[in-house]
């Protein structure tokens, strides 16, 4: 009998919401990482294979937030340099997480920042 751990759970949904989001140029995937300590996001360009820009909870700015206040400073921070990189518009890929809490704060974060999601 084996035994389907919760990261396992996790890496199936992801695989399959990264079946069916893709990024581009003109419209990056932003893919969300949570941690038990914090929360990192890239804005991908899929078709090149490159990270256009990120964001991570180890940035000096985001350190010394609880977790909430944390990921909605990192939506609003990746907002900011998606639209110093003339980004207008992404795909969100939650990552096989649910959409609640952390994630959720961090989406509206970045919607609030102007980037189109």
């Amino acid at each position: 009998m084996s035994v389907v751990t919760k990261e396992a759970r996790r890496l199936k949904r992801r695989r399959r919401v990264r079946a069916k989001v893709s990024g581009s140029a003109e419209r990056p995937r932003i893919a969300v990482f949570r941690s038990n300590r914090g929360i990192f996001a890239q804005l991908i360009d899929d078709e090149q294979g490159r990270t256009i820009t990120s964001v991570q909870w180890t940035e000096p700015e985001l350190r010394d937030l609880s977790k909430k206040d944390q990921a909605a400073k990192a939506g609003q921070l990746l907002a900011e340099r998606a639209k110093a990189a003339g980004i207008e518009t992404a795909v969100f890929d939650r990552g096989g997480y649910q959409y609640h809490g952390r994630v959720q704060a961090f989406a509206e974060a970045v919607r609030e920042g102007g980037l189109t999601v």
